[in-house]
């Protein structure tokens, strides 16, 4: 994977699993709609996905502690 998580992870509960899991996420968002409208993606999902959170165009929100789920 890209290494932006320096740029991504803003908060001390944040961790790499959380941005992992957000990535993919949102990979899978961004290659799912491609396929339903019949567009060919020219980059990776992964890389698109990273980009829209280096960008701060989606952002991972977590609660602040186990206790607050």
């Amino acid at each position: 994977m890209l290494k932006p998580s320096e740029n991504i992870i803003k908060t001390p509960h944040m961790n790499q699993y959380s941005l992992v899991i957000a990535v993919a996420k949102r990979a899978r968002q961004i290659a799912e709609k491609a396929d339903f409208e019949g567009v060919r993606l020219t980059d990776k999902p992964v890389d698109l996905a990273v980009q829209d959170f280096v960008k701060d165009r989606y952002q991972i929100i977590e609660p602040e502690s186990l206790e607050d789920q």
